[in-house]
């Protein structure tokens, strides 16, 4: 780790982090108009409590949407306080944003809505495998919560079942 950055996946555990210039920071997180080694992370104000829920990698396809943009991308870990979307055009830190995905064998689709809470820029000329955007679940129903639990304890318990031999 460099920089006070987390691995591919997660964002890093020192809270502040860095923060980009305005000349860095494009309409998707993005580094523009500057020449320097961009490794930027601003992890939003209420981000301290980030880790407070185990996650589980998945890949699940993912429909994100704001007002003005659409993203179709991957789930690549979920827990009952949100998602990592892989994408190589995250959106900005704080942006809400409409939530679509299905996972294999649960009862229907979700429809949840998030804000981003952190981002991992693609850095070009750099080792960066997991490119993308944490978002943090918000304004969750009591029900959709539940949903969201049960999801999550279902796939655990299918992954750490034992296997039958004959």
């Amino acid at each position: 780790m460099t920089g006070g950055r987390g691995d591919s996946n997660h964002p890093p555990d020192t809270p502040g982090g860095t923060s980009p210039s305005c000349a860095q920071a494009g309409a998707y997180g993005d580094t523009q108009g500057s020449g320097e080694d961009a490794e930027h992370e601003i992890p939003a104000p209420d981000s301290l409590d980030r880790r407070s829920s185990e996650r589980l990698d998945v890949t699940w396809l993912v429909d994100c949407e704001t007002d003005d943009t659409f993203l179709y991308a991957s789930i690549t870990n979920i827990s009952e306080m949100g998602i990592f979307v892989r994408t190589t055009q995250p959106l900005s830190i704080g942006t809400r944003l409409t939530l679509r995905f299905s996972p294999p064998g649960a009862d229907g689709s979700y429809v949840l809505e998030g804000t981003v809470q952190w981002i991992n820029e693609v850095r070009p000329l750099h080792d960066n495998p997991n490119p993308g955007m944490g978002i943090r679940f918000v304004d969750l129903t009591p029900d959709d919560r539940e949903r969201i639990v049960g999801t999550i304890r279902t796939i655990a318990y299918i992954r750490e079942a034992p296997v039958r031999s004959n």
